[in-house]
């Protein structure tokens, strides 16, 4: 197939990277290590480590998993804990370990966090204490043979660790209690493991990494495996593309997206590991008001989030408050950048807004706009180096230009395939390496893609198609709009029928209103039949929108649909 996307390729960026450049992930963070090894890495809290301290913190940790623990590579390790700065600690010492690295978000409810523990056959479990009480009803069903505990403020260094955990459990009430026996803390597992000698693991590059969990809020969650060689291709396919932009040892990201999702994982932790940068982890996003004030702390020069997490900040009053010149790059995934979204961006911050695609099955990153492209025109951009694309219809021949279909992609980044799953591995990963992404999307003559929808997520009114995106960004274009989403509903008429759920700044806004402004843009089979107005929008906790909660919520109240 022909490559046609190489002649837009931004100037500098290179066709190809080599995705070999280093055996391991481990062998990555040590060179980090060494060459920034008094650079702040991660700031959490008002408190900082260094990388040295990251490294020898991480050695510590990887020591007690095998000097005490007794885990041996390959086994599996599960962390459940939010942006704070055990989290690198604890990924990297499994790594060091040569353990297999199971994310797990610790907002789920105790039958989810059990299911993904037993998928992944799990060995130990690192937890917060705020979410122990779920592990703890889910070890009713399931058995784990070791649990450490940590609490907020382990690693703010004293007095602020005690302050911050004595709140934090005692004033405001964020810790359930729980019981699990034999359960070890964090703490005391790093005193113990400075006394202990760690002993390095010879690792592959074909060896697994992670098992990342996909698809948990549109179906069955299936774990992709994840190799080193899989997360530094991608790594240094996001090094290409950034190209001079970056200044090694200099560039603080802000971290706001969970370090356990693959998007932040890849970009904010591992590709800034690469690039010596600074993370500002941000443990509560949700609390908007003070996530500006901690915006305005840093001279920060990149963030990554979604369209969602872009749009609250643009809309909030305070957002004035924070300085902007030092941004070079502000990236967006994991759901479709909305048109209003990224303008009233720009005029907020004097900054673009940057818009890629991926997926967790591709590590994740797939596309991304060039940096020097200023305009908003809806595409996903172009394909990272080293990844091809095709375009194919229901008959998987390649479509033509301007033509929609469903993306396919292969690259080094692309997984090995899912968990244990042969049968479902097979339904998306074909024998010639391409991977099926089940999103609709279209390319133009220039190489630039677009996505139009998830095939899931398509509505079929009488036979035509409408795509939710298309419909949601006309509707948060409305001024006493927020937040929109669509999707379809039974109808015993036209098969389906298009539903908005719209969250409204205007008290007065009526339903008419909604359909009456869709009718300037849209055809209209395309104009909501049904407009239902609510407070907030379902997400998880990177703020997509989960349209699949909206449909059940719509078939709760009408069986009949």
């Amino acid at each position: 197939m022909k490559k046609i996307w190489l002649k837009n390729y931004p100037k500098g960026v290179p066709a190809e990277i080599d995705p070999d450049m280093y055996e391991s992930i481990i062998e990555l963070f040590l060179q980090s290590c060494r060459k920034y090894s008094d650079r702040p890495a991660y700031t959490n809290l008002g408190s900082t480590i260094s990388y040295h301290q990251v490294q020898e913190l991480a050695m510590c940790f990887a020591a007690y998993l095998q000097q005490t623990l007794g885990l041996r590579k390959g086994q599996r390790i599960a962390i459940v804990l939010p942006n704070i700065l055990q989290y690198p600690v604890v990924m990297f010492g499994a790594l060091l370990a040569g353990l297999v690295v199971v994310n797990i978000n610790p907002l789920y409810t105790a039958s989810e966090m059990g299911e993904q523990l037993q998928i992944a056959e799990v060995d130990a479990v690192v937890i917060l204490d705020n979410f122990a009480h779920v592990l703890a009803t889910a070890l009713t069903e399931i058995k784990i043979k070791h649990v450490i505990v940590t609490k907020l403020g382990d690693l703010l260094g004293f007095p602020k660790s005690f302050l911050v955990n004595f709140i934090v459990k005692t004033i405001k009430r964020k810790v359930p209690s729980w019981h699990i026996p034999a359960a070890m803390m964090f703490k005391q597992v790093i005193k113990q493991g400075r006394k202990l000698t760690f002993t390095p693991v010879s690792l592959a590059s074909d060896d697994l990494a992670y098992l990342q969990f996909t698809g948990g809020t549109t179906g069955v969650a299936k774990a992709a495996m994840l190799t080193h060689r899989n997360m530094l291709a991608n790594v240094e396919q996001i090094h290409a593309w950034v190209g001079e932009k970056v200044v090694l040892g200099e560039e603080i990201i802000i971290t706001a997206i969970p370090l356990y999702h693959i998007f932040c994982l890849t970009l904010n932790c591992l590709a800034f590991t690469k690039f010596g940068g600074t993370n500002v982890l941000i443990t509560n996003p949700r609390d908007i008001g003070n996530f500006i004030k901690e915006l305005s702390r840093h001279q920060f020069t990149m963030m990554s989030g979604v369209n969602t997490l872009y749009n609250a900040l643009a809309n909030h009053p305070t957002i004035k408050q924070v300085d902007f010149s030092a941004l070079k790059i502000a990236i967006s995934g994991g759901m479709a950048v909305q048109k209003a979204v990224a303008e009233q961006w720009r005029e907020v911050t004097g900054k673009n807004l940057f818009e890629g695609y991926g997926l967790t099955e591709a590590s994740p990153v797939v596309t991304v706009n060039p940096l020097d492209k200023l305009e908003y025109t809806h595409s996903i951009g172009l394909p990272l180096p080293s990844t091809e694309v095709k375009v194919i219809n229901e008959h998987g021949l390649e479509v033509e230009p301007g033509n929609s279909g469903e993306l396919c992609v292969r690259g080094p980044q692309v997984m090995q395939g899912y968990w244990h799953e042969q049968a479902e591995t097979d339904k998306i990963l074909d024998r010639e390496g391409w991977l099926h992404t089940g999103d609709i999307v279209s390319m133009d003559a220039a190489g630039y893609l677009y996505l139009v929808e998830r095939k899931k997520d398509l509505i079929d009114v009488s036979g035509f198609n409408v795509y939710p995106n298309e419909v949601e960004d006309i509707i948060v274009r409305h001024p006493g709009v927020l937040e929109a989403a669509v999707v379809g509903i039974a109808d015993e008429y036209s098969g389906e029928a298009v539903k908005a759920f719209v969250v409204k700044t205007d008290p007065l806004l009526s339903e008419a209103d909604i359909r009456n402004f869709c009718r300037r843009d849209l055809t209209a089979y395309k104009v909501p039949k049904h407009v239902e107005f609510c407070k907030e929008l379902p997400k998880n906790n990177v703020g997509k929108i989960l349209r699949r909660s909206l449909r059940e919520k719509s078939e709760e109240r009408d069986p009949s649909l």
